[in-house]
């Protein structure tokens, strides 16, 4: 499975990221792209605002029998083609037409470098249509002289009013008594000859119109019209502000994507440990039919799958091992009878014999259904009766028990606190038990029991003066009838099950069994590791 999520999953993961990148950069790229089309709009909208408010102006003021043909003087002079049209044919949209309604001009390019512009004429439901291939300087001048002469028609504050109602911040119009600056004499002079002068601005792409208006008493005002500038490129602070924007997107992708394959990872890591404790029955919830999904379905088949086959196995183990106690009994019960029935000591030396293997395959079977048991608590999930046990009691009482079916053997329990342990006290012991007699039937002289509490365990070590156990076999001794070829033979005694007990009755606790080397007498030294109960989790100690 891990190999799988490693080459599926994670392949998938990752990407997910890239199209989130990529659709990110592509997001990214509509964005600025949408930013500068919304600018040229606006900019183009401003800088023909002016205009199209000083001819809509000038033909409202005219008599509906004197438009046509002032719009078409006005067509060859200033280079477009203008006409006065209804908004249902002009081939706009709705929002368009609704843009027109509220006064706003409308800005429409069409193939190459044409355009065509419309505003609504005040109080009417027309529009003026202005269509032209682009700017140029006959246009520039044309404008700049309509209104020169449009404002030419009226004095004093009337005239100011109607230079406010035309000026925009694209196109900023002015109107000054003092001559503008920046000029020379001879562009003065074809000023005061009433001739319209255009200055560019270096070093802003910019360019500014002059001319002069005459005033009452013969004077003159000096009009100027700019400066008019270029679409500046976007601002950095523009494009700065669009890319955290971006940023912060894929960031919230990649959060949601991570955050969902993380979680239900999490919730398949959880499981999978739940399965190595023991817990079987554990399944993951599937949601949705993705790449994780089908790994869960993956995942549950295999729980069920091992749970169906352990519990066969256990089944199988468990109704051999009381089969096989009908016929024992039966062997028994003969050699009895045989023995009663003769006084030679031969036959009887050989009735021993039998009776001793017997009683082996008697203690085998008892082995065998105390794993098969063990093994099927922990399939069923069934709980243990913990309790909180005295550790160095408990271990008092198994020295005792052992001690004189081992009278060449001292078998010593260093002295000590107590060491308390929440455990089931009967699983606990039995496996105290199986180390202590495992030492027993290794050790030389003398086994001894330790016991000591830790951070965060307790720890009963079983230490022996054996030939100890090689390294590289140290997880092999805890399978079933597993059988090392110097240390565990079977002169030595026991029947390959004793350590397989002990490993399942600690991972039934949430503990461990492990072995090293004994510092102390230099054999074997097998370690019970338990987790330390919690203060809340603390019971009454279990009388000794």
């Amino acid at each position: 499975m891990q190999r799988f999520l490693a080459d599926g999953t994670f392949l998938r993961v990752y990407l997910a990221l890239a199209m989130a990148l990529l659709l990110t950069f592509g997001l990214a790229l509509m964005g600025l792209a949408l930013v500068d089309r919304v600018r040229i709009e606006q900019y183009r909208e401003q800088l023909a605002e002016a205009p199209l408010q000083l001819l809509t102006r000038k033909v409202a003021a005219l008599p509906a029998n004197e438009r046509g043909e002032w719009l078409t003087q006005q067509s060859d002079r200033l280079d477009m083609r203008l006409s006065l049209r209804s908004p249902d044919d002009a081939d706009l949209s709705w929002f368009e037409r609704r843009r027109l309604e509220r006064g706003s001009v409308l800005v429409k390019p069409e193939d190459g470098a044409n355009w065509r512009l419309y505003r609504r004429i005040a109080g009417e439901y027309r529009v003026l249509e202005a269509r032209l291939s682009g700017l140029n300087e006959r246009q520039l001048r044309g404008l700049a002289q309509m209104l020169g002469d449009w404002l030419a028609e009226v004095e004093g504050e009337a005239r100011q009013r109607r230079l406010a109602n035309v000026t925009t911040d694209a196109l900023p119009i002015e109107l000054s008594d003092l001559a503008p600056e920046g000029l020379d004499s001879h562009q003065l002079s074809r000023l005061r000859e009433g001739e319209l002068v255009i200055r560019l601005l270096p070093g802003h792409w910019a360019l500014t119109v002059y001319l002069a208006v005459p005033a009452h008493n013969d004077g003159r005002q000096w009009l100027s019209i700019g400066p008019v500038s270029a679409l500046e490129p976007t601002p950095i602070s523009l494009l700065l502000l669009v890319l955290v924007i971006m940023l912060a997107v894929l960031a919230a992708i990649i959060y949601l994507i991570v955050r969902g394959v993380e979680a239900r990872l999490a919730r398949l890591e959880l499981a999978a440990g739940r399965i190595a404790s023991g817990r079987l029955d554990t399944r993951v919830k599937v949601d949705g039919g993705g790449f994780i999904g089908r790994v869960g379905m993956a995942f549950n088949a295999m729980a069920a799958q091992v749970q169906s086959l352990l519990r066969s196995q256990q089944e199988m183990i468990r109704a051999v091992s009381h089969e096989l106690r009908t016929p024992v009994a039966r062997i028994r019960f003969a050699v009895q009878m045989v023995e009663d029935m003769t006084d030679d000591p031969a036959v009887h030396r050989q009735l021993q014999g039998i009776d001793g293997d017997i009683e082996e395959l008697d203690q085998l079977i008892d082995e065998i259904l105390t794993y098969a048991r063990l093994d099927s608590g922990i399939v069923n999930g069934a709980e243990l009766e913990r309790t909180a046990v005295d550790c160095r009691a408990m271990a008092r009482r198994v020295l005792d028990t052992l001690a004189p079916l081992h009278a060449h053997l001292h078998l010593e329990l260093v002295p000590g606190p107590e060491v308390e342990a929440l455990a089931d006290a009967r699983y606990l012991q039995r496996a105290l038990q199986n180390l202590v007699a495992n030492a027993c039937r290794h050790a030389r002289s003398r086994v001894l029991v330790r016991l000591s509490v830790e951070a965060r365990l307790v720890r009963l070590d079983i230490e022996d003066d054996g030939p100890g156990v090689p390294e590289s076999d140290r997880q092999a001794i805890f399978k079933p009838f597993a059988r090392l070829d110097d240390s565990r033979t079977r002169r030595s005694g026991g029947y390959g099950l004793g350590l397989s007990i002990v490993q399942k009755v600690m991972v039934w606790h949430g503990g461990s069994v492990v072995v090293d080397d004994s510092q102390a007498l230099g054999g074997a030294r097998f370690s019970l590791l338990l987790p330390k109960p919690k203060e809340a989790e603390r019971l009454p100690l279990k009388p000794a």
